[in-house]
């Protein structure tokens, strides 16, 4: 029914709020429990852990919630474009390192973790094509508060 379908203005606030989800919970994961992080299957057959390395990776993963869920709670357009600017950056970056390290893994982790990771490119994409038109995104009132879209 109608309840169970979003309409095209529920899918870029929701989608940004997927992908901060994802930062946030991979920071929560990786900032504190680093060691925990390096022996999941998909990064524990890269080269030996690096606790500094891990740590940075989960506080930027944090810090990039943070550009996320600004642009979730305002839905304005800079915030957004930024956000959705900011997460392929390093999703491309992850993907294509990745992409080329797949040898030691099994054929279904070797197929799964790609596509898991192209989802990370192309979630941000579709979510800037669903947003252009305008109806969604919010431009700043002068004296800073949001305005109704």
């Amino acid at each position: 029914g109608r309840a169970a379908r979003m309409s095209g203005r529920a899918w870029p606030p929701a989608g940004l709020g997927v992908l901060a989800g994802g930062q946030v919970l991979l920071g929560l994961w990786v900032l504190p429990l680093p060691e925990l992080f390096w022996k999941w299957p998909w990064v524990s057959h890269l080269p030996p852990c690096n606790e500094h390395l891990l740590r940075d990776f989960g506080g930027a993963s944090l810090a990039l919630a943070v550009v996320l869920c600004a642009a979730v709670a305002t839905l304005e357009r800079r915030p957004v474009r930024t956000a959705l600017t900011a997460y392929p950056v390093s999703s491309v970056a992850h993907l294509l390192f990745h992409a080329s390290h797949l040898e030691p893994l099994s054929a279904a982790s070797a197929a799964g973790f790609p596509a898991l990771l192209g989802t990370a490119v192309l979630l941000p994409a579709a979510l800037v094509w669903l947003a252009a038109d305008g109806t969604v995104l919010r431009e700043p009132d002068p004296a800073g508060r949001p305005s109704a879209p």
